[in-house]
């Protein structure tokens, strides 16, 4: 068994260029913007946990807040090294993710959103939920239903025009839509 560690990034930041091109290398940004998101990581939410495989940087999952859901976490990003994928180490990382959020953060529920890697979250446990948003919650004021409405929501102007209805859902917008998924830790 080889000898695996997760450790907070902002612990060891020998590790924050390292971390910097391999998340680059999956997802551009300029290197300042991905240097500044790194530096965020603290104590508590944001955090950025990196896998390490003895001296050697594996992986890299951000966890953040979700101001509506204080007992949760939301995983932002989890990366895994293109010539170590395969191996396992998504699932150790995300494991030891697991762990960490509930023992050093006292969390009990892990969010996330997918792109074509669903089957992979749903053997570690994860179940499809509804989408949260890490920026608040998704609430809507109550519509009015009386004859004059016209589907505004309630207090708002009559002056004013309703919203427009959502576009329709074709097959291409469902072949790249998220999937969010939850696990209780």
């Amino acid at each position: 068994m080889m000898d695996f560690s997760v450790l907070p990034l902002h612990k060891h930041p020998e590790y924050l260029q390292d971390c910097c091109e391999l998340i680059n290398s999956e997802w551009k940004r300029s290197h300042t913007a991905r240097m500044q998101s790194l530096q965020g990581s603290c104590d508590q939410l944001p955090v950025s946990l990196i896998l390490l495989k003895g001296e050697a940087l594996v992986g890299h999952l951000k966890l953040c807040p979700i101001p509506s859901i204080k007992s949760g976490c939301f995983v932002q990003s989890v990366v895994v090294n293109r010539a170590d994928r395969g191996k396992g180490f998504g699932s150790v990382l995300m494991q030891r993710a697991e762990v960490y959020c509930k023992d050093k953060l006292n969390l009990s529920v892990i969010y996330l959103s997918t792109q074509g890697q669903e089957e992979f979250y749903r053997k570690l446990g994860y179940s499809e939920c509804s989408p949260i948003s890490i920026y608040g919650s998704f609430s809507t004021p109550p519509i009015e239903n009386g004859p004059n409405s016209m589907g505004r929501t309630k207090g708002s102007r009559p002056d004013v025009a309703p919203t427009p209805p959502p576009m329709p859902i074709n097959s291409t917008k469902l072949a790249s839509s998220k999937t969010y998924m939850k696990k209780n830790i």
